[in-house]
């Protein structure tokens, strides 16, 4: 690999590597405050909520490493632009196809990092994510112990705890127990704690007592108590088995699912569209890197051909990007649609690949060329304000 390669290719890994961590990062935050429950009503963790949110990255990288290579990218070759760099190699006699190589290379690495996460890693993240969302909703206590409230567990049994502590101790337990016909039994203990011991759920609360009054006429007696230990078997809401979406589902299920799932004999047409958006989402990640190169991967010398240039950029990437999104919707139950999903990337590729090699700017539509301009011209307005504030207003 010559010189410039490996420079080119170190410059978009680390511009690539920050901007997709920060994108991420912001859409994981938008997406984890859905499951903020897991902590406020749901009673877990910090540390369980932020473990079991994280198995949604590998779906959300799927969908913002495109970005992120194309800001990458726009940084990189800007960045060569400016320094002009890309107008050295012009005048050494370097072709276009000098510095394409190296943003093709990054490319393919982007692609595979995007494919493998579409195909294995972002099914198999959202399937985890949902046996962890159905384990919670079946937790005895994220269901049933709740600090300060009265829960009522099934007809004639009542919990009620003061305070839940980090290590699961469960201070100032009261539990009122009215399922016997013949005796009411109270239940009150400084402490307990929810175990597992021989195949049985176990409350054992310590230093308390418990209260037996009969429902007929009789006294009512109190027993004091060092430990003792409550069976809560019977109590375990099951926890059924999660139906999985097409999201979710491995992409040998998709491409086979068994004759007796319920939801794929219900559902035979998402199974089709989830399969055909895994394979397709990967190829935009050359199409944009193609798009962005066609735009920037010339040598520029002012600044106003840079700008419209990097809007340009911008802007069929997301009009790429945006209509693939139109596709994905108006193809619905239209499984005859479907083939619409690789051939707008493809489209993408061709287009942009064309343009390359025609050493031309792609054709832009009049009204998108009057809007870039505008901006462009926006932006230079501005950057001279920035200057002439910088240099105290002198020339």
């Amino acid at each position: 690999m010559k010189t410039i390669e490996r420079y080119i290719i170190k410059r978009a890994f680390v511009a690539f590597a920050m901007t997709l961590a920060a994108m991420t990062g912001v859409v994981w935050a938008t997406q984890a405050l859905r499951q903020l429950d897991l902590v406020t009503s749901k009673g877990q963790t910090i540390v369980q909520f932020i473990s079991i949110t994280m198995l949604a990255m590998p779906f959300l990288i799927v969908i913002v490493a495109p970005f992120a290579l194309m800001i990458a990218l726009i940084l990189v070759l800007n960045a060569l632009s400016s320094d002009s760099e890309l107008i050295v190699i012009n005048a050494t006699g370097g072709s276009r196809f000098l510095v394409l190589k190296p943003v093709m290379l990054f490319a393919a690495f982007v692609f595979a990092l995007s494919a493998s996460m579409s195909l294995y890693f972002a099914p198999l993240g959202l399937a985890e994510l949902r046996e962890e969302i159905s384990r919670v909703r079946a937790d005895l206590i994220a269901n049933i112990v709740k600090p300060g409230r009265f829960i009522s567990v099934e007809d004639g049994l009542t919990f009620h705890i003061r305070n839940r502590s980090g290590n699961g101790i469960l201070d100032g337990l009261l539990m009122h127990d009215t399922r016997d016909k013949d005796i009411t039994f109270t239940y009150q203990a400084e402490t307990g704690q929810i175990i597992e011991a021989a195949n049985r759920t176990l409350l054992v609360m310590q230093n308390g007592t418990i209260q037996r009054r009969p429902r007929a006429d009789g006294d009512i007696s109190i027993v004091r108590f060092q430990s003792y230990a409550f069976d809560l078997s019977s109590l375990i809401p099951e926890a059924s088995a999660p139906v999985f979406k097409a999201s979710e589902r491995s992409t040998e299920n998709l491409l086979a699912p068994s004759a007796n799932d319920k939801y794929a004999v219900a559902n035979p047409d998402k199974l089709k569209t989830e399969l055909f958006e895994r394979f397709s989402q990967p190829l935009y990640c050359i199409a944009f890197a193609l798009i962005v190169f066609a735009f920037l991967g010339r040598a520029r010398t002012t600044r106003q051909n840079r700008s419209v240039a990097v809007l340009g950029a911008i802007v069929g990437c997301i009009g790429l990007r945006t209509t693939g999104f139109g596709i994905t919707a108006i193809t619905g139950g239209n499984i005859h649609l479907l083939a619409l999903l690789f051939a707008v990337p493809l489209i993408g590729i061709i287009l942009a690949f064309w343009a390359i090699l025609r050493d031309e700017h792609m054709p832009m539509p009049k009204w998108m060329r009057v809007i870039i301009d505008n901006l462009s011209a926006l932006i230079d307005r501005i950057a001279d304000r920035i200057n002439e504030r910088s240099t105290g207003g002198v020339s």
